[in-house]
């Protein structure tokens, strides 16, 4: 089997792309991209993410999950409730034998979006919830852990989750390898290039572990320009530059590693 790059975790449904979606998905093409990871943060996307499957079916590979930061209608952020999960269940359930994963679900503790206890107790509950519906669904999960690594994988540890993806991690070395030892996977964006503290974090995470990831249209290179999933080979060539290898080599295991965590997404 001919294995190209797998973006495990991207945004392709967001208002980023609407414009000029048809190059993007080109570039992408081009760039060696054969499956595109396509996560959810809103209840609001499911739909726009089945669309861009049934018109790219051979790259598009669904998630469908409520991230624990929601839009509060302008620029703030607020924490997800957990009755929005109960609402979002339907959709979920309807089609999911369209899914390949839950996500993009989690934890986010940074201080100035979750200032109070009752934030985190909503969001707690809330990936709970989207933790159980993946395992009776016998699905893999799309993870955030912002500045809540060690309560987001003891958790997951907890509930029984046994296929994770950890995108864009960013906590302790010590935290990882906790996670590794549980079976979850580590995939880093096109930003990481920039962070000499994610250096030595991926240096510790053994490649069998590791996944590629854009997160676009965020987390790209340069902060102030659109990420799009055609800048994969940045994360690639950076992984391989940290661990000594060919980058032939890690965008092979890394899309062993991508499909073997996502089984659906190599049917596409």
């Amino acid at each position: 089997m001919e294995y190209g790059f797998v973006d495990c975790h991207c945004h392709i449904s967001a208002r980023e792309f609407e414009v000029d979606l048809e190059d993007v998905i080109q570039r992408t093409r081009e760039a060696g991209v054969k499956t595109l990871v396509a996560v959810t943060e809103e209840v609001g996307e499911f739909t726009r993410v089945l669309q861009l499957q049934e018109s790219y079916p051979d790259l598009v590979a669904p998630c469908f999950g409520l991230h624990p930061l929601q839009s509060g209608g302008g620029p703030e952020q607020r924490s997800v409730k957990p009755q929005e999960v109960d609402a979002a269940l339907p959709q979920i359930y309807s089609h999911r034998d369209r899914l390949v994963a839950v996500g993009e679900i989690g934890l986010d503790f940074t201080p100035w979006c979750a200032p109070t206890q009752q934030d985190r107790n909503d969001q707690m509950n809330a990936f709970s919830k989207q933790l159980n519906i993946a395992k009776e669904l016998d699905l893999p999960v799309n993870v955030h852990s912002r500045s809540a690594a060690k309560i987001t994988i003891e958790t997951m540890r907890e509930q029984g989750i046994s296929r994770a993806l950890l995108h864009n991690f960013a906590g302790k070395p010590s935290v990882a390898l906790e996670g590794v030892k549980a079976g979850y996977f580590f995939s880093f964006p096109p930003a990481v290039c920039r962070s000499q503290q994610r250096h030595k974090l991926i240096r510790q995470i053994p490649l069998e572990h590791i996944c590629l990831e854009t997160d676009s249209p965020a987390l790209g290179l340069d902060k102030h320009v659109r990420n799009e999933p055609s800048n994969i080979c940045l994360s690639c060539r950076y992984i391989a530059d940290v661990k000594g290898l060919s980058p032939q080599t890690v965008q092979l295991v890394t899309a062993q590693n991508a499909y073997r965590l996502f089984p659906k997404a190599s049917r596409c």
